[in-house]
């Protein structure tokens, strides 16, 4: 979608980790923010979900060390407050706009709608809310 709509579509990513569900959903949510500050943060997201049936404290820090992180700075971030809060302040929000699983995803503050997960249905629903604001229409 982002390069389809490279000056209309921003994608923000929030992390609610299913802690009920899966003991290392924490742990993957905040590996990934910590990957981040050191510009790794998509190729260990593509990781961790290539790994979800194994996650563990090994195979997180296996997977650092396969992206070549500076894993004492990896370490020190995954475990830093900030880091925390903001997987925190993710999870409330989310709880907040009633989400309950992932991925779930809106469009312009719409929950899509399941059946419209492919490329084609989000570009679908993209293309409309376009053409409503180049329109002039207001709304929520």
């Amino acid at each position: 979608m982002l390069s389809k709509y490279p000056e209309s579509v921003k994608l923000v990513i929030k992390h609610f980790p299913l802690r009920r569900i899966h003991p290392f959903a924490d742990k993957a949510a905040r590996a990934a923010l910590a990957a981040g500050r050191q510009g790794k943060f998509w190729e260990f997201h593509h990781l961790l979900f290539k790994n979800h049936q194994s996650l563990s404290d090994g195979k997180i820090a296996e997977i650092a060390k396969t992206l070549a992180l500076d894993l004492t700075r990896f370490r020190q971030d995954m475990a830093s407050g900030d880091v925390r809060r903001i997987v925190e302040e993710d999870t409330r929000q989310g709880y907040d706009i009633g989400v309950r699983g992932t991925p779930t995803i809106y469009i312009n503050g719409k929950l899509l709608p399941s059946e419209n997960r492919s490329l084609e249905g989000m570009s679908t629903i993209i293309d409309k809310e376009l053409k409503r604001g180049k329109g002039g229409a207001t709304g929520q």
